[in-house]
């Protein structure tokens, strides 16, 4: 019985050394703490200065300089990143300018080669009106006084003459002239219109 009493009354070694020391020196540990802190110690920083001198738990605490380096790090990271978007955004609004000035300069050409166009056309215009006038005056005269006349011009303008009048006055007066001077206007009146 009496063995009985001794195994019951005997403890576990582990529990003991729980109860008799582990539990006991976290009590006096938070005592200590609490009392220094009202007595105006900073604990927190005494602890991770002297946990800094400790080379396995000096990787695990942060010091205020790495804090303040991690947040530098973040800021400057977070500065990049608005710098990239805004860098994106003017490639963006480059790219949109690039294609208005490329659609400007289309619209340009288009409008030169229009005005261009119609400057020739007016050109065109301007020069056949007095030839026209003139040819006109041409089939309003006697055939035989045409003829006379057209010898007399250079052949280019006498060309020029023949081509704005009607078939039927063209005839008549080529009849009425030199057959030698008629038949060579004829032939460069067959070459100008092939």
């Amino acid at each position: 019985m009496q063995k009985q009493l001794k195994k019951e009354k005997k403890m576990n070694p582990a529990l003991w050394f729980l109860f008799a020391i582990i539990i006991p020196f976290f009590v006096l540990l938070a005592i200590a703490v609490v009392i220094l802190s009202v007595s105006g110690v900073n604990v927190a920083d005494w602890a991770k200065e002297k946990g800094n001198q400790v080379p396995v738990l000096a990787s695990m605490i942060d010091t205020e300089e790495e804090q303040n380096m991690q947040q530098e790090e973040e800021r400057m990271q977070a500065a990049m990143a608005e710098k990239d978007t805004e860098i994106e955004t003017l490639s963006q609004e480059i790219a949109s300018q690039e294609s208005v000035i490329e659609q400007l300069e289309q619209e340009i050409v288009k409008l030169e080669n229009r005005n261009m166009s119609t400057e020739q056309e007016e050109d065109a215009e301007e020069e056949q009106a007095p030839m026209q006038n003139i040819s006109s005056s041409f089939q309003e005269m006697d055939t035989d006084q045409a003829a006379l006349i057209m010898e007399n011009l250079e052949e280019e303008t006498a060309l020029s003459i023949l081509q704005h009048m009607s078939t039927q006055d063209r005839g008549a007066v080529l009849e009425a002239m030199n057959p030698e001077t008629a038949a060579n206007l004829t032939q460069l009146f067959i070459n100008e219109n092939e």
